[in-house]
């Protein structure tokens, strides 16, 4: 089989996977069978076939779809999942981290973006004298949009 065929077939088994699962309507697994389960499994099938064919190229994409699937999945079925904006955060940040191991990039974007997310998730319950971190976060949450500015200009500068 080529390579280029090789995301496909692990899609289409995969898939096949998950609708013969959900025909036995075996018990143990009635809760996966949801569209939160379509999204962990996409993003299964980029990593499997990101290690496979030895191509990095889906795996960023790929970590970052299956966080976002089990992230969703946690929401809709356990009680004590986390729904904070700074989940988003962490699951990019892990995501830039295990691209690190394959191609030794993005480690300290991934470790920053892992750090804030850690803090933003746990700000509510920091000790008294963290008091400027609330400070900072009501800043970043009003003018969030002026960083996504300055980096679009920074990125369009760096171009040339």
């Amino acid at each position: 089989m080529k390579k280029q065929h090789t995301l496909t077939a692990y899609l289409l088994i995969g898939i096949g996977v998950f609708f013969l699962l959900r025909q036995l309507n075996i018990p143990i697994i009635n809760n996966f069978h949801s569209w939160q389960t379509i999204i962990i499994l996409i993003g299964l099938v980029l990593i499997v076939h990101s290690y496979a064919t030895k191509n990095n190229q889906n795996l960023f994409s790929g970590t970052i779809v299956l966080g976002l699937g089990i992230h969703f999945y946690g929401l809709a079925y356990y009680s004590f999942w986390i729904d904070h904006w700074g989940m988003y955060l962490l699951i990019v940040g892990i995501a830039f981290v295990i691209r690190f191991f394959q191609t030794k990039k993005g480690l300290v974007p991934g470790l920053i973006l892992v750090a804030i997310a850690v803090i933003m998730i746990f700000s509510v319950r920091l000790p008294s004298w963290f008091n400027w971190i609330y400070i900072l976060i009501d800043y970043m949450e009003k003018f969030w949009p002026i960083l996504l500015i300055i980096v679009g200009i920074y990125l369009l500068k760096k171009r040339k």
